[in-house]
């Protein structure tokens, strides 16, 4: 006596299922081919670059690029920095303030000129015209002070100087 008589199943019955489990193994089995097949030529034409130059070496030579662009930006970078560097030493902010400085001598001659750096140090210059000579003077500007007394004149074109504003920082 054999199991399936034991348990009372029918063996023709048993074997009817496992016909329809084999006929739907195989549909899936030919579903997932056909699937496998297409993927296969999907991955064919990917793989294909243009003049039948496989992808892998187009990919390869991008790789190299990037790695040259790549020691390109940084050997720019480094230069940037030290444009950087030098731009802060740079006198780019300046006050001038043009002054009549006697009474007997008019046309506004005399002048003073801030010019300082982004740190406000730098100088200012104080040049006074009279009617027989002219006298520049230049004073050390140290993180927008002055050791050395300044006229009215120079204080106002530190304050312009100081308060200066660079159109090329909003471009």
């Amino acid at each position: 006596m054999n199991i399936f008589e034991k348990a009372g199943i029918d063996i023709g019955i048993v074997v009817l299922l496992l016909i329809v489990l084999v006929v739907i193994l195989t549909a899936m089995v030919c579903v997932m081919s056909f699937q496998l097949d297409r993927v296969k030529k999907k991955y064919r034409i990917f793989m294909k670059g243009k003049d039948a130059q496989s992808l892998e070496k187009v990919f390869a030579n991008k790789f190299r690029e990037i790695e040259k662009i790549t020691a390109i930006n940084e050997h720019y970078q480094f230069d940037i920095d030290m444009l950087k560097k030098e731009s802060m030493k740079t006198l780019k902010k300046y006050g001038i303030v043009k002054y009549d400085a006697f009474d007997d001598v008019g046309g506004k001659l005399s002048f003073a000129l801030a010019m300082l750096d982004r740190n406000n140090t730098g100088f200012v210059l104080d040049a006074i015209h009279s009617r027989d000579n002219c006298f520049v003077y230049m004073k050390e500007i140290v993180k927008g002070e002055s050791y050395v007394m300044l006229s009215k004149e120079e204080i106002k074109a530190l304050k312009l100087a100081v308060n200066f504003i660079d159109t090329d920082e909003f471009e």
